[in-house]
């Protein structure tokens, strides 16, 4: 088993088999424009907010800072007093909807030739950065493991023992998912805040992309337990938060300014021939035909705050494994032709389960089922996509990366 870089053991707030794919997440996703798309089960589809519109950069703010030598660390906002009752409690513990739980141990599992890892051709490698600006890197789905991102952070020098911006001009990307699973998601998303100002003020830049849990946590909070159309029965955000991981502890300390930061992150964007998105899908294919566009689309559908309109681009989000079997490298091809770019990268989907690492059964003679093993990005579809999951939820790896990837 690996854990996170230089991170002791930790408690899990999840297992082996803590991932299920929705039967939604399975199927090719339908253009708006020829069939509705029948919506997913009560599961990792949820996206609603009653947050803050977003702004159409949708980018992590550039807040004005002091020098580098100057920058205080912001203070933590005081959290208001929890409410008596948190809204999450809505669903009975022995009463949860029929397919609507990520935690069962039904994920497909594919040993495959196209699923091992692919060398990655330095000739393929991107130019330098313009504008000097630094080496370029990349984060991993955190999942409130705020312990294991600050060490793979450190590893990496990205910020020094007090964790503040160490890496000067450097550039960081975070792929999303930041909260739910994990202990601290909040303290995930403040210090993600913190580094954005840090890096600016040092001439280098952190920004990070939104997540399908990025959808879900803003819907959790501004829909609450208002019924949407899931396309199968009555479904709330509310209750497809806690079943996808929602911490009571990140609801209770969530504030205004989270709330307005994550509706503002864009949800694609291009860097040195990298096209960096959350989701191994071509659903972003629905929202436009540029970059732009498909940012404009997302930070629209949060401002009109339609919960129907936010929970399918949720669910949208949540689909996968677009780019794993044999196709994968033609659905790869089609989103770079369209959006630009030479090669993915992309969270969501844990590498463990792209490389079937994870058993579906448990071991024999009462021996505990495989642990993944994650030693780094994965890459595969033809050397057209990297996948950046190591599973950290799982007892895997979080990861960070500076790309272009060498061997």
């Amino acid at each position: 088993m690996t854990q996170g870089a230089g991170q002791g053991p930790v408690v899990r707030t999840a297992t082996l088999r803590d991932f299920r794919v929705p039967p939604y997440a399975q199927v090719p996703v339908q253009s708006q424009s020829t069939a509705p798309e029948e919506a997913p089960p009560a599961s990792e589809e949820a996206p609603a907010t009653n947050e803050p519109a977003p702004p159409a950069s949708g980018q992590v703010p550039q807040v004005p800072v002091a020098p580098p030598e100057q920058v205080p660390a912001p203070p933590v906002p005081t959290s208001p007093p929890p409410p008596a009752a948190h809204p999450g409690n809505a669903v009975p513990d022995h009463e949860l909807p029929d397919g609507y739980t990520p935690t069962e141990r039904d994920l497909p599992i594919i040993n495959r030739g196209d699923t091992l890892q692919v060398a990655v051709d330095p000739a393929e490698a991107p130019a330098p950065a313009h504008d000097g600006l630094g080496p370029l890197y990349v984060v991993g789905d955190v999942h409130g493991y705020l312990e294991e991102l600050t060490a793979a952070l450190t590893a990496q020098g990205l910020i020094d023992a007090e964790g503040h911006w160490s890496a000067g001009n450097a550039r960081l990307w975070f792929l999303g998912d930041f909260t739910d699973r994990g202990p601290d998601g909040i303290g995930v998303i403040d210090l993600v805040m913190r580094l954005s100002a840090e890096a600016a003020a040092a001439g280098g830049y952190c920004k990070a992309l939104m997540g399908n849990h990025e959808l879900l946590l803003i819907g959790a909070k501004r829909f609450a337990d208002t019924p949407v159309n899931s396309g199968a029965g009555t479904a709330t955000f509310q209750a497809a938060w806690l079943l996808n991981g929602g911490q009571k502890n990140d609801m209770d300390r969530l504030q205004d300014v989270h709330l307005q930061w994550m509706s503002r992150l864009d949800a694609v964007v291009e860097e040195d021939g990298h096209l960096l998105l959350h989701s191994d899908t071509t659903a972003y294919l629905d929202y436009g035909t540029t970059i732009e566009d498909v940012n404009d689309k997302v930070h629209e559908v949060l401002t009109r705050n339609d919960a129907d309109e936010c929970w399918d681009l949720f669910r949208k989000f949540t689909k996968r494994f677009s780019f794993r079997d044999d196709d994968g490298p033609q659905a790869a091809r089609e989103l770079l032709a369209t959006y630009g770019g030479t090669r993915i990268v992309h969270g969501h989907s844990p590498i463990p389960y792209l490389l079937g690492e994870v058993g579906t059964d448990d071991g024999a003679d009462g021996e505990e089922a495989s642990s993944p093993t994650v030693e780094g990005p994965h890459v595969y579809a033809d050397g057209l996509a990297i996948a950046m999951d190591g599973g950290v939820t799982m007892a895997g790896k979080l990861l960070v990366a500076q790309l272009p990837l060498h061997d």
